[in-house]
C-alpha cells in the first residue's frame, strides 16, 4: 500500500508540474519548407504566474512533417534570454512531457499565464544564456488531434522547431548555432528520435548532443506495465495519438461505450485529471476486444519505438531505477541498443529514483552535459 501511495503522489506531482497580440504571417505556399516560420506573434514566458523572467517570447506555427511524410503546420515558442548578448548563443530544443490531449493543454498556451509544465526547469536553460524552442507537437495548439508519443512525428516537430527559432528574425539566432535537444518522458521519446532522425530528416543542424530521461522506448511493454496500473489512462491517450497518425486503425471500432466516453474525456483535458481518470483501469475495461492483440497495432507501435538507428551525436540517458510508470529495463534496453551501434552514451541511473523525480534531480546535471557539448568537449562513454 506504501508503494502505491508513493506512486500515486509521483503521479500527482507530475500533473501538477506538468500541469497573443500582434502577428507577421508569411505565407504556407508551396514552397514552404520543413522548419519555416508560418506566423509569429509576441508573447511572454513566465515558470509561474505572474513570475517575470528576462526574457522574449514569440509563439510560432511552423511547416513540420507527419508521421507519414506529409506536410502538417504545428505550434510552438521561442524564447531568448534578454542578456544584451550580441555574439552567437546556444539553442536548445526542448521537448516536454505529457501534458495533456487538449489544445488547452499545450506548453504554448500555457507559458504566458504561468501554468506550463516544465517551465521552471526550461528557466534554468534561459538563465545559461541559452535559446530555447519549445515544440508543442502535432495536434496541440494547432487542427487535429494530438499524435501522442508517434516517434517520428514527435521527432519532426522537435527537429523543426530548432530549424524555426533559427530562421525567425526577432530571435537573433545565427543559423549554425550550436543546437541541443532535451526531454524527458514523452519529451525524451520525442528527444531521443529526433536524435535518431537528424542525421536523414535535418543534417543542417548544428547538433551537439541529446539529453533524454525516463524514455519510452518500446510501447508495448510501457503499455503491459501501466495495464491496470497507475499509468492506465496513459495507454488510452497512446492509442488516440496512433489512431490520429494512423487513422486506418480505427480505434472506435474497439472501444466499447465506456471506452468511447473516455475517449472523449482524454481529448477535452489535460494530464492531472486525465491521469485520474484512467487511474487502475484494464484495457478489457474499456474495449470490445483489446487493438494491441491485433498485428496492424503491434506494427505502427513498433514503429515507434527506438534503439534501431544510431543518432549521430552523443547521448546522455537516464532511467530511475523505480521508475513507476516506464520500467527501468525498458531505458536499459535503449542504452544496449545504442551502445551496440557506437554511440556515445553517457548513462546514469537513478537509484532513487520515480518519474517524476528523474525529472527534476537529472534535470541540472543534463544541462551540465549539454555545457560540455556546445564548448566542443569530448563526450566520454559509459557504454
Amino acid at each position: 500500500m506504501h508503494l502505491r501511495s508513493t506512486a500515486l503522489a509521483a503521479v500527482a506531482a507530475l500533473a501538477f508540474s506538468l500541469g497573443l497580440s500582434g502577428t507577421g504571417a508569411a505565407a504556407e505556399g508551396p514552397a514552404a519548407a520543413p522548419g519555416d516560420v508560418l506566423s509569429s506573434a509576441p508573447t511572454s514566458f513566465h515558470p509561474l504566474p505572474g513570475q517575470p523572467t528576462n526574457t522574449r517570447a514569440w509563439h510560432i506555427t511552423y511547416r513540420s512533417t507527419t508521421a507519414k511524410g506529409a506536410p502538417n503546420v504545428v505550434s510552438g515558442t521561442v524564447i531568448v534570454p534578454r542578456d544584451g548578448r550580441t555574439g552567437p548563443r546556444p539553442l536548445v530544443s526542448y521537448a516536454v512531457g505529457t501534458v495533456g490531449l487538449a489544445d488547452k493543454c499545450a506548453p504554448s498556451a500555457g507559458f504566458p499565464h504561468g501554468t506550463t509544465a516544465e517551465a521552471n526547469l526550461i528557466q534554468q536553460l534561459t538563465l545559461r544564456g541559452w535559446a530555447v524552442a519549445v515544440t508543442d507537437y502535432e495536434g496541440l495548439g494547432t487542427p487535429g488531434d494530438h499524435t501522442y508519443i508517434v516517434g517520428r512525428a514527435e521527432g519532426h516537430a522537435v527537429l523543426d522547431a530548432a530549424r524555426a527559432a533559427l530562421r525567425l528574425p526577432e530571435a537573433g539566432l545565427a543559423k549554425d548555432s550550436p543546437v541541443g535537444i532535451m526531454g524527458y518522458s514523452q519529451g525524451g521519446h520525442a528527444g531521443g528520435w529526433a536524435a535518431e532522425l537528424h542525421d536523414s530528416y535535418a543534417p543542417e543542424l548544428n547538433l551537439k548532443g541529446t539529453a533524454t530521461g525516463g524514455v519510452p522506448a518500446d510501447l508495448l511493454k510501457t503499455a503491459d506495465h501501466n495495464n491496470g496500473n497507475i499509468g492506465a489512462g496513459l495507454i488510452l491517450m497512446a492509442a488516440i495519438g496512433q489512431n490520429a497518425a494512423y487513422p486506418e486503425l480505427r480505434l472506435d471500432s474497439y472501444l466499447n461505450d465506456r471506452g468511447r466516453q473516455l475517449v472523449g474525456f482524454l481529448k477535452n483535458n489535460c494530464v492531472a485529471a486525465n491521469t485520474v481518470a484512467g487511474l487502475f483501469k484494464r484495457i478489457s475495461d474499456v474495449t470490445v476486444r483489446n487493438p494491441l492483440y491485433e498485428p496492424d497495432w503491434q506494427r505502427v507501435l513498433r514503429a515507434s519505438n527506438l534503439g534501431s538507428h544510431a543518432p549521430d551525436r552523443p547521448v546522455y540517458l537516464y532511467h530511475g531505477v523505480i521508475d513507476e510508470l516506464i520500467p527501468y529495463a525498458i531505458g536499459q534496453q535503449l542504452r544496449a541498443d545504442w551502445c551496440a551501434k557506437g554511440v556515445p552514451v553517457q548513462w546514469h541511473a537513478l537509484p532513487l529514483g520515480e518519474h517524476v523525480l528523474g525529472a527534476i534531480t537529472e534535470s541540472i546535471p543534463a544541462a551540465n552535459w549539454l555545457a560540455h557539448r556546445f564548448a566542443d568537449e569530448p563526450a566520454g562513454s559509459n557504454c
